[in-house]
């Protein structure tokens, strides 16, 4: 992917696969809905898992920022970008920011103030401290405050904002995007340009949950087994 200097990068940087447990979206599909809706760039960030992630970024260099949203010691999500390596679920908050860094990666903070994922922001502050980017714009949440509240402590803490489609569903993927000037796919020149990124997007419906919900259920009677990038899952 090659482009002029002055070309703006358009970049989801919160989406899911079938790697993880709640998702059916096959990795190469994803990619190519992106792509097809104007994206040059996705960051995949399964659930605990980074092994699609890895093998997408190998296939597609420039098109995916490789990273894992990973489930807490207390409750709540933090996701790593630009990682190689997977970090286990149930790790504490600020050991798994620490980790991240410890791989050369960027520490994303997603929908701090969610409730249950997010911790209803209580320890949105503490992590800011540890944090590169903060999600301010989350298209899985219906209540608009809870993202200018994280878009606030973007600003209070004079970090680079974030935007994600947390898809788990093709139909998702793009509705959050943030535009920024191009560069390498590389941890340093992403953050560089994100402090001149613009966060757009919109609110997806309620009844994306409800494809979350069947995602786990048809995961209970699926085969045992590790799907394969660009293998169904059924």
């Amino acid at each position: 992917m090659t482009m002029p200097e002055n070309h703006l990068l358009r970049v989801d940087m919160h989406v899911h696969t079938h790697a993880s447990w709640d998702c059916l979206s096959d990795p190469e599909k994803v990619l190519a809905v992106a792509v097809a809706r104007g994206l040059d760039r996705i960051a995949i960030t399964d659930h605990n898992r980074i092994w699609a992630a890895r093998e997408m970024a190998r296939r597609h260099p420039e098109r995916i920022i490789p990273g894992e949203e990973v489930k807490t010691a207390e409750g709540i999500d933090v996701i790593g970008l630009y990682l190689k390596e997977e970090i286990p679920k149930g790790t504490p908050a600020r050991e798994v920011c620490a980790r991240i860094r410890e791989q050369g990666g960027l520490v994303y903070l997603p929908h701090p103030y969610a409730r249950g994922k997010g911790g209803s922001g209580r320890y949105a502050e503490e992590l800011a401290d540890h944090s590169d980017i903060v999600e301010v714009f989350n298209a899985r949440l219906h209540d608009r405050a809870l993202n200018q509240a994280a878009a606030d402590l973007a600003d209070r803490r004079n970090l680079p904002g974030g935007a994600g489609s947390d898809a788990h569903t093709l139909w998702e993927v793009g509705r959050a995007r943030v535009e920024l000037p191009a560069h390498p796919n590389r941890p340093d020149a992403f953050l560089e340009a994100l402090r001149s990124a613009r966060v757009s997007g919109a609110a997806s419906p309620h009844a994306v949950h409800l494809a979350s919900t069947f995602a786990k259920v048809a995961r209970r009677f699926a085969r045992p087994g590790r799907p394969r990038t660009g293998a169904r899952v059924d």
